[in-house]
């Protein structure tokens, strides 16, 4: 286990690339100005089928739908890297932050190829196969956000990780105002005092998070439409998007499992 100063070491490091996710989308959003424009050239079929996901995101966060994964491949290869056997998730909760750490870059690393090969295949079609590419990319969201809670030793079988899951999903994509909220609900998250109904009551609003995708969806997305060209830009926004993505998730669940180390090395003092 982390000493109290190592865990404090990465925290500060998490806290600091918060405060730069502000500074980040500032300059992003200006560079992001024509794409609004060009966002109003996007087929309307293109909206639609994004705003179709959003009945599946609802039943994600109240059963996991079709979207669960099967945990035993996680479990195989933490093991593979401690040399211990994991039976459960409550297993995995002791690993140092450092592997957590390492394991959630290979997995992403993985998961940023796959969404590349996907756009490309996808791209290769032009506006004709861009409706495939969009729920397949959205399942490789949510299946790469759920790897990498269960590295960090949290159950997306759950309901209220599957909201935290969500959350993430939401972080990625919103604004400088919406980040600040996201991260000031998400630090409250897993704690005593908090309930996890509060949280599941905070997304009423859920279905702002695929309204939100959609938006971006849309002029990442414009030039995919163009057939063969498309291969290009299809690799390349997949891949930049679970590469976003996948950097909020390991961030924030490392956040989580720090903050419970630092809590639970407090309560053990008292004790």
């Amino acid at each position: 286990m982390e000493t109290r100063e190592q865990l404090l070491d990465e925290l500060s490091v998490i806290e600091k690339w918060e405060k730069n996710q502000s500074d980040l989308w500032f300059w992003e959003r200006l560079g992001r100005l024509p794409f609004k424009l060009l966002d109003k050239l996007t087929p309307q079929f293109i909206h639609n089928k994004v705003g179709s996901l959003l009945e599946e995101i609802g039943s994600y966060i109240q059963t996991g739908g079709s979207y669960l994964i099967k945990k035993e491949t996680i479990f195989e290869k933490i093991e593979k890297e401690i040399g211990k056997p994991i039976n459960d998730v409550s297993d995995i909760k002791e690993i140092p932050i450092t592997t957590m750490h390492k394991l959630s870059i290979e997995l992403t690393e993985q998961r940023k190829k796959f969404a590349a090969i996907q756009g490309a295949s996808t791209g290769i079609g032009g506006i004709f196969t861009l409706a495939i590419d969009i729920p397949a990319l959205m399942a490789i969201s949510l299946k790469t956000l759920q790897e990498i809670a269960l590295i960090h030793g949290y159950d997306p079988g759950e309901q209220s990780e599957r909201v935290f899951i969500v959350k993430c999903l939401q972080f990625s994509s919103a604004d400088i105002v919406g980040k600040r909220a996201i991260l000031n609900e998400l630090s409250q998250y897993g704690r005593p005092e908090s309930r996890s109904g509060e949280m599941v009551s905070q997304l009423q609003g859920w279905r702002e998070v695929v309204y939100t995708y959609r938006d971006q969806f849309g002029w990442k997305k414009l030039f995919q439409m163009v057939p063969v060209a498309g291969m290009i830009f299809g690799a390349f926004t997949n891949r930049s998007m679970i590469n976003d993505l996948a950097e909020t998730g390991m961030m924030l669940y490392r956040k989580r499992r720090i903050l419970e180390r630092l809590e639970q090395e407090m309560k053990d003092l008292r004790d």
